[in-house]
């Protein structure tokens, strides 16, 4: 069996040292959905949601959450992101969101991408729970990612 990345050699969890990993440009495409009723739907269309604009709030904490995603995932590596990009787009049956990252460096940066629409979906509940408390978060996932040893990835 090949050896983890992660594990060393008494298989203690440890950061994977990427000192001798080439640079290269580095980008992920992450999703993820967030599930609510009609009326609050109809709430956010028509701006009458108690803690003001979700989406917009939703979209810097994504922004915000890929920036400090080393400080939350533990054996992720601080990265220098060039671009951060999230948007949250309304639909009938609730919210989609999509996060871009993109980075020069010595890994990738998919985790950046997950963290920021996990985030965002977190603030969209946070911000209409008084509206309604069954929403749903789901299909948080990896859309694509270039760059990097593993090469290009695209969800089938």
């Amino acid at each position: 069996m090949a050896q983890l990345s992660h594990v060393d050699e008494q298989g203690r969890v440890r950061m994977v040292d990427t000192g001798n990993k080439e640079i290269t440009q580095r980008r992920a495409v992450a999703s993820a959905r967030i599930l609510m009723t009609a009326e609050t739907v109809a709430a956010l269309r028509e701006h009458r949601t108690p803690k003001g604009d979700p989406l917009e709030t939703a979209r810097l904490a994504g922004i915000m959450a890929a920036k400090r995603t080393s400080d939350l995932i533990p054996l992720c590596h601080p990265l220098p992101l060039t671009n951060v990009d999230v948007q949250a787009t309304l639909d009938e049956t609730g919210v989609a969101l999509h996060a871009e990252v993109s980075t020069n460096a010595q890994t990738g940066v998919e985790m950046e991408a997950l963290t920021a629409v996990s985030v965002a979906a977190l603030t969209v509940y946070d911000m209409c729970k008084a509206l309604e408390k069954g929403m749903t978060i789901t299909d948080v996932r990896l859309e694509s990612k270039t760059g990097g040893k593993s090469g290009d990835y695209q969800r089938s």
